[in-house]
């Protein structure tokens, strides 16, 4: 079982940046797969971005792309969201991923593990 716990949300205006941290620990030995999702209130929750712990491959939804970037550091066992340009549409409880069969999909019945959830409130 993976432990996520996720940090970095915050309140802040249109046009700012943030960055939202998502740490794992537990048994990470065998993870092949992270990711962000998010859930505006009232709507559904959608992938955001996935990123392949063996390869660094990335997928993005094409509502963030040229805005957020993923990454991690294998180092820290955590994951990242680097998310400029927001936009009000931008605020949700955003949550941390880990381990699918199939992380390009971004779907978020087929992970294995789940973060808590860390909420962005993006202000016009």
């Amino acid at each position: 079982q993976v432990h996520l716990a996720e940090s970095g949300g915050g309140s802040l205006q249109a046009g700012g940046s943030l960055r939202l941290s998502c740490t794992a620990s537990g048994n990470t030995y065998h993870s092949n797969c992270m990711a962000w999702f998010r859930q505006p209130l009232g709507k559904e929750r959608e992938g955001v971005a996935s990123f392949y712990l063996d390869d660094g491959r990335t997928y993005y939804a094409d509502s963030v792309k040229g805005r957020f970037t993923i990454s991690h550091d294998n180092a820290k066992n955590t994951l990242y969201l680097q998310m400029n340009s927001l936009k009000p549409e931008d605020t949700a409880v955003y949550y941390c991923a880990a381990d699918t069969p199939r992380c390009w999909h971004l779907d978020w019945d087929e992970f294995s593990s789940y973060g808590q959830g860390t909420q962005v409130t993006v202000s016009s």
